[in-house]
C-alpha cells in the first residue's frame, strides 16, 4: 500500500474528530472565535512538530525562499475564504445546495493542480474521483430530494457560494503543495511540517486581525476558554499533519478525493452509535463514495 493512503485516511478521520469539537465551541464561542481556536491551539504544536523534524531529518534541510512563503500565504487565505464563504451561506434557506458545490473541490484540485503545477491524473483515477463526486452530491441532496426548488437553486446564490468555497479549498490544497516541494531537501516530513507551520502562522495572524475589526474580544474569548478550545485545536494539528504530509507525497487531488472517505465516518457514526435511520440515497452515496475510492487506489 502506498504510504499517502494510511495518512490520508488517518487525516479524514481526524478532521471528522476536529469538527465534533468544534460543534462544542459553538455555545461559548461565534463561528470566526470557534474557527480561530483550529488555528491559534495548533500552532504552537506545529512550530514544535517542525523544530523537531527540521533538526533530526537526515539528508539536505528543506530551504525556504521568499516564493515558499508566498505559496503558504496564498494556501492560507485561500482555506479561510473557503471557511467564509461556506459561513456566509448560513442565512440562506438552502444549505444543501451549497455545502453539495462546495465538494466539487475535489475536481477543481485536477483542474488547478494541471495549471498550476502542471500535474495531470490519469484516466482511471479520474473515474474514481467522479464516482466518488457523485456519491457526495446523492448523500448532500439526501435532506432535501431533487425536487423543483433543489434544481432552481442550482443557479442561486447557494449553489455560487459552493462552488466558490470549492474553488478557495482546491486553490488552497494546490497552494500548499507548491510550497511543500518548493523547498527541496529530502524528507517529506520536513518539508510538510515546515509549511503547515509557516501557514499556521500567517493564518492566526490574519483570523486575529479580522476578529478584532469584526468582533472584538472574540479572540481573548477564544484564549480563555482554552480548556474546551483545546482539544479542537489538538485534533486540527494532528489532522493537519495528516494532509499536508499526504499533499507532499502525492498528487493533491488524488489525497482530496480519498480525503471523501470523511463523509463514510460520519454515516458509519450515525448508523452504528447514534442508530439513525438513513434514506435510501444517503446509502448510494455512501457506496458510491467507496466504489470511487477503489477505483482511484487501484488505478
Amino acid at each position: 500500500m502506498e504510504l499517502w493512503i494510511p495518512i490520508t485516511v488517518a487525516a479524514a478521520f481526524l478532521q471528522n474528530l476536529r469538527m465534533v469539537f468544534q460543534k462544542q465551541l459553538k455555545s461559548s464561542l461565534t463561528t470566526g472565535g470557534a474557527t480561530f481556536s483550529r488555528f491559534v491551539f495548533a500552532l504552537p504544536l506545529a512550530i514544535v512538530y517542525a523544530a523537531v523534524l527540521q533538526h533530526t531529518q537526515e539528508g539536505a534541510p528543506p530551504e525556504p525562499s521568499a516564493l515558499f512563503v508566498l505559496y503558504c500565504a496564498l494556501g492560507g487565505v485561500s482555506q479561510i475564504m473557503a471557511t467564509g464563504l461556506l459561513v456566509a451561506v448560513f442565512s440562506h434557506r438552502n444549505f444543501a445546495v451549497s455545502t453539495a458545490y462546495s465538494k466539487t473541490e475535489t475536481v477543481q484540485t485536477v483542474f488547478f493542480g494541471l495549471i498550476l503545477l502542471g500535474e495531470s491524473v490519469g484516466g482511471q483515477a479520474l473515474a474514481g474521483i467522479l464516482i466518488s463526486l457523485f456519491g457526495v452530491l446523492a448523500i448532500s441532496f439526501a435532506q432535501t430530494g431533487w425536487n423543483r426548488t433543489i434544481v432552481r437553486d442550482l443557479v442561486g446564490k447557494p449553489a455560487m457560494f459552493g462552488i466558490a468555497s470549492g474553488t478557495c479549498l482546491a486553490l488552497s490544497v494546490v497552494f500548499y503543495r507548491a510550497g511543500s516541494l518548493s523547498l527541496g531537501g529530502d524528507g517529506f516530513l520536513a518539508q510538510a511540517s515546515l509549511t503547515l507551520a509557516v501557514a499556521l502562522v500567517i493564518q492566526c495572524v490574519v483570523m486575529a486581525v479580522w476578529l478584532q475589526i469584526k468582533e472584538p474580544g472574540q479572540a481573548m474569548a477564544t484564549i480563555r476558554a482554552w480548556r474546551v478550545a483545546l482539544p479542537a485545536g489538538v485534533s486540527g494539528f494532528l489532522a493537519s499533519a495528516c494532509w499536508f504530509a499526504a499533499m507532499t507525497i502525492q498528487n493533491a487531488a488524488y489525497v482530496r478525493a480519498l480525503g471523501q472517505i470523511e463523509l463514510v465516518f460520519t454515516f458509519a457514526a450515525s448508523w452504528f452509535i447514534f442508530k439513525e435511520r438513513s434514506k435510501p440515497a444517503e446509502v448510494l452515496g455512501v457506496l458510491l463514495i467507496c466504489g470511487g475510492i477503489v477505483v482511484l487506489v487501484l488505478r
